[in-house]
């Protein structure tokens, strides 16, 4: 992912997308936020511990680069355990092709509870890692990057919720989803022409040819970079404009669970990351939950896209704070 600086097809989205106006009164507002406290229901406890060793895992494969074995191997990992956990497990082989016109042989991968349901929500990340540390020093631009918190924090989160799903279902459905190839995207070192769309090819391509026909989600939900150490995620603006009620649902969960120094009541900037093509090619309403840092150069943390993006960098107390929300969210749908 990154911030859309030589995107331009996604910042003129972005400015034709309608605002949404709340309409009523605010006592109207304050009594519908009291009846969603009264009704909230607990969800199931969240293991950080448990998440923690997912994302080990998936960084102990070694870069899970497209074309590599790391990559093949961890996919068959994540299969597994998603159908170990209970899922309806489908695979999407494709052949993508990158901004330089290598083919890369991807994989999405997609766990669903309760298929037959038809109220369903949507949880995502994407599971390969970025083949080059260009955010880095320039020795290190050619250099595969563990991608432990930009990949593999996400998957983790999920993996550990899909444990949770098996043993208690919410009311509704859920799709697990983890995308390929988002993070294969042109280097800024690139000396040919930059093209639109390099980025996120996985979802780009299940927003065209979705698992199963025509399918629907009432939202989604991505996680983008959601263990690193004092992680704060603000709104997202294209999250903002196209997944307003969910983002504010998301985010007074948060709130409510004590979790508030995570989940940043505030304004982040636009971000290219695969919930924009989840909006633009199904209509699903998706909403990026990222890292975002406003002290950097970058928008992200300092170990964004640098071979410095390892283990040492995930907090459990984030993994536990961005979990636990989503999982509240999920469980309080009816």
């Amino acid at each position: 992912m990154k911030f859309p600086k030589c995107q331009s097809a996604v910042l003129p989205l972005l400015l034709g997308t309608a605002l949404f106006i709340s309409c009523g009164s605010s006592n109207k507002k304050n009594v519908q936020e009291n009846i969603e406290e009264e009704t909230f229901i607990k969800a199931p406890e969240f293991n950080a511990d448990s998440a923690y060793t997912y994302v080990a895992a998936q960084v102990a494969f070694g870069p899970r680069v497209p074309n590599t074995a790391a990559h093949r191997s961890c996919g068959e990992y994540l299969a597994k355990k998603l159908e170990q956990f209970g899922a309806k497990v489908y695979n999407q082989h494709a052949d993508l092709m990158a901004y330089d016109g290598t083919i890369l042989k991807s994989r999405n991968i997609i766990g669903a509870y309760k298929p037959e349901s038809k109220k369903r929500v949507m949880l995502c990340a994407h599971w390969d890692s970025r083949p080059y540390a260009d955010a880095g020093e320039e020795k290190f631009h050619h250099t595969p990057i563990d991608g432990a918190n930009d990949g593999a924090s996400g998957v983790g989160v999920l993996l550990e919720i899909a444990r949770q799903l098996q043993k208690q279902l919410p009311e509704i459905g859920i799709d697990i989803i983890f995308f390929d190839s988002e993070d294969y995207g042109t280097p800024d070192f690139y000396q040919g022409q930059h093209q639109a769309d390099t980025w996120c090819l996985g979802s780009q391509y299940w927003g065209r040819i979705p698992h199963v026909t025509d399918y629907k989600a009432r939202f989604g939900i991505l996680l983008d970079m959601v263990g690193g150490k004092n992680a704060t995620f603000y709104y997202e603006d294209y999250s903002k404009h196209t997944a307003n009620k969910a983002m504010k649902k998301i985010w007074k969960a948060a709130d409510t669970l004590g979790y508030g120094n995570f989940f940043i009541k505030a304004d982040g900037g636009p971000i290219t990351d695969d919930h924009i093509y989840v909006h633009q090619l199904r209509q699903i309403p998706c909403v990026d939950i990222i890292d975002f840092n406003p002290n950097t150069e970058t928008g992200f943390n300092e170990a964004w896209h640098t071979v410095n993006d390892n283990m040492e960098r995930i907090d459990k107390a984030t993994l536990q704070a961005v979990g636990q929300t989503v999982m509240t969210v999920i469980y309080n749908e009816k």
